[in-house]
C-alpha cells in the first residue's frame, strides 16, 4: 500500500498487528476531524484506510467523523458516501463530509444557515441621504433610489463591512455609528435565511464616485425626497427603515453601538452591539 501524508501508523495493543488509519485530530465534542492533503490517492487505498479508521473510532466510542476533502480529491467522495458519509457543506477549495457513528440521535450541527447583509444610512449636515441606483438585480431600470447595500464577507465585522460597501459603491469614506435595526427573512439566498442590518453612518468625504460595474448613479438626496418615493411608501419594510432613520436623525432614537470585546475561551476579538446610551460602562 502506497504511503500518503493523509495516513499514519498507530500502534494498537502490544503484540497485535499494527494497522494504518487516517490521520485525525480529536474535536471538542467527542468526534474526530480528518483533514486530507491534496496529495493524490487511489480510491481503493482510501477505502481500505477509511474502513479501518471507522472501526478504530467506533471502538474508541467516537461520535461525529468529519472529513475535509480538497477539491483535488473529488474521486474519494464516492467511496466515502458509500461508507455512510454525507455532504455537510462545500467551499471553493474543499468539501466537508460527515458521518455520525453512535446509534443514538444525530446531534451534529447543521451547516451555516444565514447570510448577513448590510444597508448604509449615510446622512450629511444638509439632511441629505446617500442613495444609489443599481445596474443589476431586481432594481435595475426601475429608477428607484436606494441605500447602499451589500453582503458581509467571511471573517468581516458588520461595522467594517458597511464602511467597505459604502466606499466601493459610491467612493464616499464613512464612519460606522450604530446599527439602527435588523431584519431576519427565510428562503432567501440559496434557500438560506438572511439577516440584514441597517447601519447609521457618518460621511467623512462628500465627492461621489460611483462604482462603474454595479452602480448606475449615486447622489446626495434630501431625506424627505428619498422617503417619499412611491416604492419606499408601498414597501412596508422600507417604510419602517425610513421612519427609524428619521427618528435617529431627529435625535429621538438610539441604536446599537459597536463595543470591542474578546471571548474568554478563544481570545478572538469581536464586537458586541448594544445601546451604549443607556448603559454605564
Amino acid at each position: 500500500m502506497s504511503s500518503s501524508s493523509a495516513s499514519q501508523v498507530l500502534p494498537e495493543k502490544q503484540n497485535q498487528q499494527v494497522e494504518r488509519i487516517l490521520k485525525a485530530r480529536n474535536d471538542e465534542y467527542g468526534g474526530v476531524m480528518v483533514e486530507m492533503t491534496n496529495e493524490p490517492m487511489e480510491a481503493g487505498v482510501f477505502l481500505c484506510l477509511l474502513r479501518a479508521s471507522l472501526s478504530h473510532w467506533r471502538q474508541q466510542g467516537k461520535n461525529g467523523v468529519w472529513i475535509k476533502m480538497p477539491i483535488e480529491l473529488a474521486n474519494l467522495v464516492e467511496p466515502a458516501v458509500k461508507e455512510g458519509f454525507y455532504y455537510h457543506h462545500a467551499e471553493p477549495k474543499y468539501i466537508m463530509l460527515v458521518h455520525w457513528l453512535p446509534s443514538i440521535a444525530n446531534t451534529l450541527p447543521a451547516s451555516a444557515s444565514h447570510r448577513v447583509g448590510i444597508g448604509a444610512f449615510v446622512v450629511n449636515e444638509k439632511n441629505e441621504v446617500l442613495v444609489v441606483q443599481e445596474k443589476n438585480g431586481k432594481f435595475r431600470g426601475t429608477d428607484v433610489w436606494k441605500l447602499p447595500t451589500g453582503v458581509v464577507d467571511e471573517g468581516e465585522d458588520i461595522c467594517d463591512a458597511v464602511v467597505r460597501e459604502v466606499k466601493e459603491e459610491t467612493g464616499i469614506d464613512s464612519k460606522f455609528l450604530e446599527i439602527l435595526a435588523f431584519r431576519q427573512s427565510h428562503k432567501s439566498f440559496f434557500d438560506k435565511s438572511d439577516l440584514f442590518f441597517v447601519c447609521m453612518m457618518k460621511p467623512l468625504s462628500f465627492d461621489i464616485k460611483p462604482q462603474e460595474a454595479e452602480i448606475e448613479a449615486a447622489q446626495w438626496m434630501p431625506y424627505e425626497e428619498y422617503a417619499a418615493q412611491p416604492f419606499v411608501q408601498k414597501h412596508e419594510l422600507l417604510r419602517y427603515v425610513a421612519d427609524v432613520c428619521r427618528a435617529k436623525k431627529d435625535g429621538v432614537y438610539s441604536g446599537f453601538s459597536a463595543v470591542p470585546t474578546e471571548t474568554s475561551f478563544s481570545k478572538k476579538k469581536s464586537y458586541l452591539y448594544l445601546n451604549s446610551k443607556d448603559v454605564d460602562f
